[in-house]
């Protein structure tokens, strides 16, 4: 099977509308300091951020500690709504649910939340779209639209935990767990916003939702330069490195980013970025059948990842309509785990979900575009 070439786009295009500052799109301290640039007491904000981010309220009129006639007022410069829901699609008896959210310029991003039995999961886009060009990923062939603000990824997760507290899911309220970057875009491509919406996640109430950073999940195509930066941050979220190949000849390929770094510095970067957090990396490895699936690569990646604090995730191709590329045959996925095991590498095969809802990131968007042009 040919593997088609594709150009990599590092710089954002331009963004013709400015996204409205949002109360995530700053640092705690900086938030008092608009509050009082904007001739309100400083605690305002810590007012604001503890109904944002604590209570999950939505409603300014459910802001009792406000007074009634500077509420409306505060949240529209403080808390401006960034996202609109679209349309939401539902699966696996309601338990999975992609989300897709129209931006104040009429952007599609999409997020997928998903409740486990021990856990609920949302997975997050970063970007609209995504520049890195990997020709097996329907985000990547849509190319990039435009970075997030820390704000509209910051918006995804808090929609995702109140959806929880609500009881949307079947089960009735839960907490929000866990997230993952693994939605639209490159996250370190993104890196400030990113890094802002992190200590979003992390710090504790009312400076941010306060959800354990062993709970964030944060991937990478691999830029290197990215996961340097990530390690300087010290914050432990758990790192994984979309590798797809242990090969640079087909990763150059598959994960065009290769051609800057390659793979034996992306794995040197996860190695430094383990030793300073204490924290075990995952590889993501999407299956593909007669690409990446032959048992020499499992060996070779054994063979790779046999010393290192890593953990294998085998993600069954979720494949695209009208793509050549489909998720491997059974019996080839369970050789390459066995010869995994064979080196002592951890490995699982991930749990496909989303499948009958456009499940591959980016379908839905898509989707959404044809059908209102």
């Amino acid at each position: 099977m040919s593997i088609p070439e594709v150009n990599l786009v590092f710089d954002e295009p331009v963004q013709r509308k400015k996204v409205p500052k949002h109360l995530a799109d700053y640092s705690p301290q900086e938030r008092r300091e608009v509050a009082q640039g904007l001739g309100l007491p400083a605690f305002r904000a810590t007012q604001v951020a503890t109904h944002y981010f604590s209570h999950l309220a939505d409603d300014p009129q459910t802001w009792s500690d406000i007074p009634a006639e500077l509420r409306q007022t505060i949240a529209d410069q403080l808390t401006p709504k960034l996202i609109e829901l679209v349309r939401s699609v539902t699966c696996d008896d309601g338990m999975t649910r992609k989300d897709l959210w129209k931006l104040h310029d009429g952007t599609l991003v999409e997020s997928v939340l998903m409740r486990y039995t021990d856990r609920v999961t949302v997975c997050i886009s970063s970007q609209a779209g995504c520049g890195m060009g990997c020709p097996f990923c329907a985000t990547g062939q849509a190319g990039l639209t435009r970075n997030l603000s820390a704000g509209e990824i910051t918006e995804q997760i808090v929609a995702a935990a109140r959806a929880c507290a609500n009881g949307e899911l079947p089960g009735g309220p839960v907490r929000l767990s866990n997230i993952v970057f693994m939605g639209m875009g490159e996250p370190l491509a993104n890196y400030n916003a990113v890094v802002r919406t992190l200590h979003n996640i992390i710090d504790p109430a009312p400076d941010g939702l306060g959800i354990s950073a062993r709970s964030v999940t944060v991937s990478t195509v691999g830029l290197v330069n990215g996961i340097e930066k990530l390690t300087e941050e010290g914050l432990a979220v758990t790192l994984a490195v979309s590798l797809h190949t242990p090969d640079d000849e087909l990763r150059d390929s598959l994960v065009p980013i290769n051609s800057r770094w390659k793979i034996k510095e992306v794995l040197a970067a996860a190695d430094a970025y383990e030793k300073r957090t204490g924290r075990r990396y995952s590889i993501e490895y999407a299956l593909i059948r007669d690409i990446n699936d032959q048992s020499w690569r499992s060996d070779l990646l054994g063979r790779l990842l046999k010393n290192r604090n890593a953990h294998v995730n085998l993600i069954p191709l979720n494949p695209t309509p009208g793509s050549k590329w489909t998720a491997s045959r059974r019996e080839d996925e369970a050789e390459f785990v066995r010869i995994l095991e064979g080196y002592g590498v951890p490995v699982t095969v991930r749990d496909t979900r989303g499948r009958e809802i456009d499940g591959a990131c980016g379908q839905l968007a898509a989707a959404e575009k044809v059908r209102t042009d």
